[in-house]
């Protein structure tokens, strides 16, 4: 890892990203943060890591169909500066493939120890200006998650910076060649100071950025913390190599409406979430937890997708009947978020949806009254 077929996608997914940011804001970005998951090794076959060794300006070097190390292309032939990169990397990689992480660490040690000009090496550039910080993190050894899911979703938190202190604190630990997580938050802090653009990729439509509450604890809990420690509006791109021919960066935001689009608000899957009764309406809310948390993290949701949620799915007749039969707590829960998220100011509701939205969210809850009856007998009340 990663594959010569791999290499090929990771180098057409690092263009991208230098072109579309380049285009946008009339430079190249120095410090590229990105989310690196275990999918990419085991589905994707490095793709990304590949990526990650060509913004840095390496090459990796393969013996049969097995990778034997890399070469570090020259900048004259690289013809743009190495860009530098601070990975958040999943505890799969960190327990299952450290050899990629160690691969990944000797080369960008490599690379910043390289007498060339700073502004065609951001690595050294860095390196110089806040002293050699190690660039790979994770959360503490024998540990998983960023924390900032888990904030988000018992709305533990007040603003950006607890977020941030949150997304810190969970991953300040060091990964590389020779050691294995070592506490390193002031340096965490030290490479997101100089973050320009968050980073993640799908390879696939079945793992979409709604299927797991980790893509937006982690990166958005990164974008997050690289805007508040930086103090300036980092810019968020998500990666498209579905098809391997036709590599798109978009920005996160138009991942997240084209998700929604087509998957979440699309009539036909609903139909067929529908179809799977109590596990279905409860698959149905997650994803929309799944839109606050992005929202929560990075701002990046349009108000019209809180709105077509509200009247997709608690508004409308035919749903709110199916949620009431099968999983009220479905319902009452998405009821919860939404307005959560209007009275945080990270959704500017349409008046008439949000009044509609009140008076059926008070009906949810006179559901749930009714669903649990009559209790008697002892409870277990845990003490917090």
């Amino acid at each position: 890892v990663p594959t010569e077929a791999a290499w090929l996608v990771g180098r057409r997914l690092a263009d991208s990203l230098l072109d579309k940011f380049s285009m946008e804001q009339g430079r190249m970005p120095e410090n590229v943060a990105m989310f690196w998951m275990a999918r990419d090794v085991m589905y994707a076959e490095g793709e990304q890591m590949g990526q990650i060794v060509h913004l840095i300006g390496v090459k990796p070097i393969w013996k049969g169909s097995r990778l034997k190390g890399y070469q570090i292309i020259p900048l004259e032939e690289l013809k743009r500066p190495r860009i530098d990169l601070t990975i958040r990397v999943s505890g799969i990689i960190r327990d299952c493939f450290y050899n990629c992480i160690e691969i990944v660490d000797k080369a960008m040690k490599e690379i910043s120890a390289l007498d060339e000009p700073e502004e065609m090496n951001f690595l050294r550039a860095h390196n110089l200006k806040s002293g050699p910080t190690p660039r790979i993190f994770a959360s503490k050894p024998g540990t998983y998650g960023s924390g900032v899911n888990l904030a988000v979703y018992a709305s533990a938190w007040k603003g950006e910076k607890d977020l941030s202190d949150i997304f810190i604190y969970w991953n300040g630990y060091a990964y590389g060649k020779g050691f294995f997580g070592e506490q390193s938050h002031e340096e965490l802090v030290k490479q997101l100071r100089s973050v320009d653009v968050t980073f993640n990729k799908t390879t696939t439509d079945e793992k979409d950025l709604l299927g797991c509450c980790c893509y937006f604890g982690n990166h958005g809990g990164l974008t997050a913390a690289a805007r508040e420690i930086s103090g300036d509006h980092v810019e968020s791109y998500y990666g498209d190599t579905r098809d391997a021919d036709h590599v798109q960066v978009r920005t996160l935001a138009d991942e997240v409406r084209r998700v929604v689009r087509t998957k979440l608000l699309n009539p036909k899957w609903i139909e067929g979430m529908k179809r799977h009764g109590y596990r279905g309406a409860s698959d149905i809310s997650r994803r929309v937890g799944r839109v606050y948390g992005w929202e929560a993290t990075t701002e990046e949701v349009d108000d019209w997708i809180f709105n077509d949620i509200a009247q997709t799915f608690i508004m409308d007749e035919d749903n709110r009947k199916f949620f009431q039969e099968n999983n009220p707590w479905a319902m009452g829960e998405m009821g919860r978020r939404l307005l959560e998220a209007q009275q945080r100011g990270l959704w500017k509701a349409d008046p008439e949806v949000l009044d509609a939205l009140k008076s059926l969210y008070l009906e949810i809850e006179g559901w749930m009254e009714e669903r649990i009856g009559d209790i008697t007998g002892e409870f277990y009340v845990p003490a917090y």
